[in-house]
């Protein structure tokens, strides 16, 4: 700084020198707006996204206040106060550069946090409710990190109230462990996106419904029977999850049928293809396809597999096919064995 000031002196006089520096600073600063609210705005709308826009208009006001007070500094400099009134001087102009960044900070905060969760709700469901729990959270972060800079401007040793923060956290973080445990759960199903709003899965807890909402401490889901079922996202992340709406929406079903031996495979299969092509829930390509997969004790096994639209539908679609089973059967003939075994009795 001693160097910067010693090429800067214009007069022999300390004090019309701090003026210069401070008229300086000024006209710095205020080039300085300019380009930041003209020349850099220009640029920013040319993106789709209007985040860039409100930093701008969120910095540009304290980067001018910065500058000027830097020029503070200097002027302060130039008059060569003793060491003491220089100490508290620059202990305050940069305390409040401090307090400026650090409600800019919060600001920009709020901003990203905001977009970040309307982009995320649109994905993922998560309620737009949690965005004051978030920016509060943000908000604690800058408001501790801005007061150990303050701090240590001030030349005040933060080492014992870091260890007692390490503590304090310490204690928090086990006696919360399980609400953390959920928290990165949340923060891994965001990560890894398995599944969304709208999707039917199953987890290998047994669970099976649709995701009705995904929020940072648990998932809901509801199930067939219309029962809302609320899981911890912990148990969420730790667990096989089959997601049947994905990669397409559409899934497919098998419907195993058992005919009589003597019956005519050919008609079979053509009644169950058409059955199937009859319901209004199966598509027709992929087309639905019979397979004669074993011979039974009892009869001859067969299974249709077909596609239906969405994964919601599969009892009901399965209701209705075997109800045509049942009634094409009776009607062409097919009959459907039961299990039966022979008994013959000789006499000695």
């Amino acid at each position: 700084m001693t160097g910067v000031i010693e090429s800067l002196n214009i007069s022999a006089s300390p004090y019309i020198n701090a003026i210069l520096s401070i008229v300086a600073f000024v006209v710095i600063a205020k080039a300085a707006d300019l380009f930041v609210g003209k020349v850099l705005s220009r640029f920013t709308k040319f993106t789709k996204s209007d985040i860039d826009d409100r930093v701008l208009d969120t910095v540009h006001r304290p980067v001018y206040f910065t500058i000027i007070l830097i020029g503070v500094v200097l002027a302060i400099a130039y008059l060569k106060p003793s060491q003491k009134v220089l100490f508290y001087a620059d202990g305050i102009i940069y305390s409040v550069m401090t307090v400026i960044w650090m409600m800019t900070a919060v600001k920009i905060s709020n901003i990203v946090i905001e977009d970040a969760i309307h982009k995320v709700s649109d994905v993922t469901g998560l309620s737009k409710d949690i965005i004051p729990l978030i920016e509060n959270v943000s908000k604690i972060a800058i408001i501790i990190a801005a007061l150990m800079v303050a701090l240590s401007l001030w030349k005040i040793n933060i080492t014992p109230i870091i260890a007692s923060a390490g503590i304090a956290g310490a204690a928090v973080a086990l006696a919360a462990k399980d609400t953390i445990a959920n928290f990165f759960g949340g923060l891994s199903v965001f990560a890894d996106r398995p599944f969304k709003i709208g999707d039917f899965i199953v987890i290998d807890k047994g669970e099976r419904g649709e995701v009705v909402a995904i929020g940072i401490r648990s998932t809901r889901i509801k199930t067939l029977d219309d029962v809302m079922i609320t899981i911890p996202n912990a148990i969420i992340a730790g667990s096989k999850i089959v997601n049947e709406s994905a990669p397409t929406p559409n899934l497919r079903v098998r419907i195993p049928v058992n005919v009589a031996y003597g019956s005519d495979i050919d008609l079979v299969e053509k009644t169950l293809i058409e059955i199937a092509l009859q319901n209004g829930n199966i598509l027709n390509d992929p087309a639905p396809k019979v397979f004669f997969n074993a011979f039974g004790d009892s009869a001859l096994n067969l299974e249709l597999l077909c596609w239906i639209k969405e994964p919601a539908l599969r009892l009901r679609t399965v209701d209705e096919i075997n109800r045509g089973i049942y009634k094409k059967f009776s009607e062409r003939g097919i009959k459907i064995p039961f299990p039966q075994r022979e008994v013959h009795l000789y006499q000695g």
